[in-house]
């Protein structure tokens, strides 16, 4: 149990406490952790079997983002997450194209390592997979049957969901909602059709490794209850994955860690991210309705879709679309050119109004941090943090498009960069693209061709856009005024 006494965080003079929104009492609670200052995060992996789609780049980049904030806090996070490496999907690949299954899975490994590399996700502390550690899940397996949880049958091994009182308690349905509603796999030697495999005994040609029961290999369920046993400890202070995962594997999880340990619960917090979905439908693999997460890597927009999620709290569903990942990317050029180091134009002097406002700026930073710091708090509300953000991005770019001195905006710029480094956005300018220390200089021109179409003065107003155009920077015209991105080959 979660010693009570420990400090709930390591907090820092005037941040707010951490509370998050746990999905096995469907409420917010205060953050405490087992083990004071240390934060034990298991989060399920991927199965290997195919590329990697935004979806699984959006659950990537929600528990980054959380593990980030948890270490700027003070915390040190131990964070575990697995890769399925055996399973149907893999081997039905495999053989389609004459490989063997630990070569694809190799492959899709290396592919995945690369991929979450360039989305800036953070390494997790361990990645355990689960054709190496058969070891554990075998000796689970056999403290289930000596306790009566688990039986053999023909070579396989089931789990008795009924002798396991607490089954349901995730996903807060009862075991006759389950049995009615929910796609039972069926299969007559099971005692209860709602027990679940823990083993599975090898078809002619399959992979498989030794046990007492057969050759066979793992059921799903089992081997993230064995990592977690074996690389965290057995307690876990955060559990995540997909709001797809709360029924059946996290709850069949919690039955096979708790009656395996003896005591509970098996992870204090549940934290689960609403789904990616495309025309209406969950992105899915096996639906084929998905868009792989290299397509965005490839286009230089993976810091554009990381902004895209973190505009959503991590338990909404988010909707993928073109029109919102390429405004997420003009959103990303106003912070990056708040963050640019642009010195005001040869001769500028400020004006005794424009030094009375930029005197302001220190003032609203410290403001933004204070709002940042409240959202983060208060159950990692990303949508909050980020418009603290674009607030100060928006003064800041405001200050320099007034040729206000650059020492009154540097504190504030500096500010920015930090929060944004929080949340993993590289707020650093590229270069090569050429639109670096250009940046404030191209917010003042869409600001004076704004205030041409208004006295209807197209021409002048369409040469700056054609000019601007150019040198690669597109105009976007709307309602409350135009906004400006560069031009993605």
């Amino acid at each position: 149990m979660p010693d009570r006494s420990a400090p709930a965080a390591p907090t820092a003079p005037g941040e707010p406490p951490l509370t998050i929104y746990n999905t096995l009492s469907r409420r917010i609670e205060r953050f405490e952790t087992i083990e004071p200052g240390v934060v034990r995060m298991y989060v399920c992996g991927v199965t290997v079997y195919d590329s990697a789609h935004v979806g699984h780049g959006m659950s990537a980049i929600v528990f980054d983002v959380i593990r980030r904030y948890l270490e700027y806090r003070g915390y040190r996070v131990r964070h575990a997450q697995n890769f399925t490496d055996i399973d149907d999907k893999i081997i039905d690949r495999a053989n389609r194209e004459g490989i063997a299954p630990d070569d694809l899975t190799a492959r899709m490994i290396a592919d995945w390592h690369a991929e979450l590399g360039r989305l800036n996700i953070l390494p997790a502390t361990v990645y355990p997979r689960a054709t190496e550690e058969i070891g554990p899940i075998v000796a689970m397996i056999e403290g289930l049957i000596a306790k009566g949880h688990a039986y053999p049958v023909a070579g396989d091994v089931y789990f008795r969901v009924r002798a396991f009182p607490g089954y349901g308690k995730l996903s807060h349905r009862d075991l006759d909602d389950l049995l009615s509603g929910a796609r039972i796999e069926v299969d007559e030697r099971k005692e209860d059709p709602l027990d679940f495999a823990l083993w599975k005994a090898a078809k002619p040609g399959e992979p498989s490794w030794p046990s007492p029961w057969s050759a066979g290999r793992p059921g799903w369920h089992i081997e993230c209850s064995a990592m977690c046993t074996t690389h965290l400890g057995g307690l876990v202070d955060i559990h995540g994955g997909g709001a797809d995962l709360i029924f059946p594997h996290h709850e069949n999880e919690i039955a096979q860690s708790e009656a395996f340990l003896g005591r509970q619960p098996f992870a204090r917090y549940w934290v689960h991210n609403g789904l990616l979905r495309l025309g209406g439908e969950k992105m899915s693999k096996s639906l084929g309705n998905f868009v792989r997460l290299r397509e965005i890597l490839d286009r230089d927009l993976g810091a554009a879709f990381r902004l895209m999620v973190l505009q959503s709290h991590y338990r909404a569903p988010l909707t993928y679309t073109e029109e919102g990942l390429l405004g997420a990317e003009r959103g990303l050029d106003r912070l990056r050119a708040a963050a640019g180091e642009a010195a005001a134009p040869d001769g500028a002097a400020a004006t005794d109004d424009a030094a009375g406002d930029s005197a302001d700026l220190p003032a609203l930073a410290a403001e933004t941090e204070r709002r940042f710091h409240a959202a983060m708090s208060d159950d990692f509300d990303t949508p909050g943090a980020v418009a603290a953000l674009f607030a100060l991005g928006r003064a800041i770019n405001r200050a320099r498009a007034e040729r206000r001195p650059p020492g009154t905006i540097e504190p504030a710029r500096r500010t920015l960069i930090a929060l944004a480094g929080v949340l993993g956005l590289p707020l650093a300018i590229d270069e090569t693209t050429g639109a670096g220390d250009a940046a404030p200089f191209i917010e003042l021109l869409v600001g004076v061709r704004d205030e041409l179409r208004a006295a209807k003065q197209w021409a002048l107003s369409d040469r700056i856009r054609d000019g601007l155009a150019e040198r690669g920077i597109t105009l976007e015209d709307g309602a409350t005024g135009s906004t400006w991105s560069r031009r993605k080959a």
